[in-house]
């Protein structure tokens, strides 16, 4: 654990906030059942118009999933430019099907997922930048079916700065994490690791750091108050 001089921030883990955008709007997201996700209007923010709600939270790092790209509609890429200019770093998920759909927003962080980004696993080899995006179901990876560690015993063949192990079914659930299996995924992959979905507040966080991961990825845990904001606002949990 590397420790900021001035606090007790652990400096070598990134929490990173996660906004799902739809229709222009912020919506909650659950189970990545899609069509019944809403606009988040309960939260921290007054307001589910994305600049408005960035505003309001002030994160330092942000991870979009443009939902609608994602779903092969229309790219919401304007929008997602004005969201990333309020961040130090932005994450974007737009469903790329191609290396060539990474280059469509300039000064991200591409995001590469396994539900859209190639029809075999070999495919991914074409990619040369970007995090790739395990997305996992009932425990397997889509699109193939194979267990998380697998699959990331697979991407250390790629060229991708590092990989997010996203557990869509839980998204929005707060439904916790258990360590055998973060520390099963982190074995199987020597670069860098962030964790998203059900992460439930700070003791998760914990176990995250405590078995080696690089990040997580957050939203509901915030709004509901069982992680700081703050947190959010320096990028790093602080002890």
């Amino acid at each position: 654990m590397i420790l900021h001089p001035n606090s007790d921030c652990v400096e070598d883990m990134e929490l990173i906030l996660a906004v799902d955008l739809a229709g222009g709007l912020v919506v909650h997201g659950k189970s990545g059942m899609r069509a019944g996700y809403r606009p988040l209007t309960w939260g921290l923010s007054p307001s589910a118009e994305p600049e408005a709600y960035l505003a309001a939270l002030r994160p330092r790092f942000l991870y979009i999933a443009d939902l609608e790209s994602i779903q092969g509609r229309t790219p919401q890429d304007d929008l997602v430019r004005r969201c990333a200019a309020m961040v130090e770093r932005c994450y974007l998920d737009r469903g790329v099907r191609s290396p060539a759909g990474c280059a469509a927003v300039a000064d991200v962080t591409p995001v590469i997922g396994t539900e859209t980004g190639a029809a075999a696993i070999e495919d991914l080899a074409a990619y040369r930048e970007g995090y790739l995006s395990i997305d996992i179901k009932g425990g397997r990876v889509l699109p193939w079916g194979i267990r998380p560690a697998e699959m990331l015993a697979r991407a250390s063949e790629f060229s991708f700065e590092g990989c997010i192990i996203l557990n869509i079914a839980a998204v929005g659930t707060e439904q916790g994490l258990a360590r055998e299996d973060l520390e099963e995924m982190r074995a199987s992959y020597p670069g860098r690791l962030i964790y998203g979905g059900g992460v439930a507040g700070v003791d998760d966080i914990r176990l995250l750091e405590a078995t080696g991961f690089d990040g997580a990825i957050i939203a509901t845990a915030v709004h509901r108050g069982t992680v700081p904001l703050e947190w959010v606002r320096r990028g790093r949990p602080c002890w």
